[in-house]
């Protein structure tokens, strides 16, 4: 165990200690949506950060300690949570479990999709580091095992590139990308990025929530607590990664 590792424990943006965490992280935005999974599938659940209400929990699930944080909305605020946990904590794989719009008629509300890499429009990855339009991938082990965990509980999953938007409300026209993009959210580029420079693994994984080619659209409520097929896929991840 590094010095440096341990000596930056606690954060600034985590009351965790060293070892408070499991080795694979689930990552909802929601703080509310990690409430949801400690609470609905993990046993005795023990909250180990609540800085800024965040809510990060560690129990079991299937016998294997799993625990899960919240990430807060953006590629900056996930950049922060995922690079402590990577860098600080000794945790080897996150998975992102959270909400995205559908950008082709293809992807349905209530679909499952998972990026297999993330592209931005944005100077994200030049900030840290990276040459202008580098589309980082999800970690190949990872993702190998969430598809066939899925094909397992007999859940489609949607394989693909994500577009991670650094803004929610803008005036400016559609992205513009050679890349057929399943869906739009806000995070997984930065998660990417944290996991390529640390060498540790990430996964995507996402909930259609709303469709934008054809306007139809999940309220709050069912974001938080019914996206369970997703939560359950990145658990059963967790499981079969912690066999290897």
């Amino acid at each position: 165990m590094a010095d440096n590792v341990t000596s930056n424990c606690p954060t600034p943006h985590n009351s965790a200690l060293y070892g408070d965490f499991g080795k694979t992280v689930l990552m909802p935005g929601d703080p509310l949506r990690s409430k949801f999974i400690a609470e609905n599938f993990l046993e005795n659940p023990v909250l180990v950060n609540n800085v800024r209400g965040i809510q990060g929990y560690t129990g079991t699930y299937k016998g294997v300690r799993v625990s899960v944080m919240a990430s807060g909305m953006g590629m900056p605020s996930i950049a922060i949570y995922s690079h402590e946990l990577f860098n600080f904590y000794g945790v080897e794989n996150i998975i992102r479990v959270g909400s995205a719009g559908g950008m082709i008629e293809s992807v349905k509300v209530r679909d499952i999709v998972v990026g297999e890499t993330s592209f931005t429009d944005s100077n994200f990855a030049e900030l840290e580091g990276f040459k202008k339009g580098y589309v980082p991938h999800a970690s190949k082990k990872l993702l190998d095992v969430a598809n066939k965990v899925a094909i397992d509980l007999g859940t489609p999953m949607k394989n693909g590139t994500l577009y991670s938007s650094e803004v929610f409300y803008s005036d400016e026209g559609g992205v513009k990308s050679d890349l057929e993009l399943l869906a739009v959210e806000m995070e997984s580029v930065a998660l990417y990025l944290e996991a390529e420079k640390a060498g540790k693994n990430a996964l995507a994984i996402c909930t259609i929530s709303d469709s934008l080619v054809t306007g139809e659209s999940l309220d709050a409520q069912a974001r938080q607590n019914s996206f369970t097929q997703m939560m359950e896929i990145a658990l059963n991840t967790a499981v079969e990664i912690d066999k290897n």
